[in-house]
């Protein structure tokens, strides 16, 4: 067992959420729920994330086969979009949980952390500028901010800390990951070239078609899911 990793995992885990939780303080006042409902409705959305994370699946011609795309950040958004941004950091740490008690970890759990600090990335400042102003264009731009957010540290992520990590526990040397991506892009040839051929596609295309997915679905959802718990 790496304790190092694990350390590293409460250390950000702690970081996001503190940190998610603090902005709030400087936004316009968010919704007024009960505990109780607040509870519930990170649940719900993080059980529907769970399942959207479990089908996950991978990209052949743009990355790796342990790089899979899911959509689970879609109804993480929609519990933002309506508690606030300290509720994705809470929604998106009891989907990998569950995630972990379903279907277990085929990446020495780096990539479930990876899920974790990734996807929060997204919708953190997605939500966060959606709740400064409030209206569609303010989520349209928030989502945008979230798409590049995502590329952005995702990509960095990747490739200071993730990969290294991940060439340590599954005892894979990074050389080989390396020629994994070579295969499908004949241009890598190291961390770097590997990051951005492969992982910052993957984390764009991920963020257009989860804002695109939330944009459409937001207000048909939201009153329905959400709703029922007055």
């Amino acid at each position: 067992m790496d304790f190092t990793f694990i350390a590293v995992c409460i250390a950000v885990v702690l970081a996001l959420a503190l940190g998610a939780r603090g902005l709030e303080h400087f936004l316009p006042e968010t919704r007024k729920v009960t505990p109780a409902r607040r509870v519930s409705i990170v649940g719900i959305c993080a059980a529907i994330a769970t399942v959207l994370h479990v089908f996950d699946f991978p990209v052949p011609f743009l990355a790796p086969g342990f790089y899979k795309l899911d959509f689970s950040e879609l109804p993480v958004l929609l519990c933002g979009f309506y508690l606030g941004p300290s509720a994705t950091v809470a929604c998106e740490g009891v989907k990998i949980i569950l995630k972990l008690l379903l279907k277990g970890t085929s990446t020495a759990y780096v990539g479930d952390f990876a899920n974790f600090v990734v996807g929060c990335s997204f919708v953190i400042p997605a939500t966060l500028w959606y709740h400064v102003h409030k209206s569609r264009h303010s989520a349209v731009i928030g989502l945008v901010l979230g798409t590049v957010s995502m590329t952005i540290l995702g990509t960095a992520f990747n490739a200071f800390y993730l990969l290294p990590k991940f060439a340590e526990l599954y005892q894979m040397p990074l050389e080989a990951i390396i020629a994994m991506g070579s295969e499908i892009w004949p241009g890598i040839h190291n961390v770097g070239t590997f990051v951005m051929a492969c992982v910052a596609p993957l984390n764009l295309l991920k963020g257009i078609m989860v804002s695109v997915l939330t944009l459409l679905l937001y207000k048909k959802v939201a009153r329905p899911l959400f709703g029922m718990h007055r």
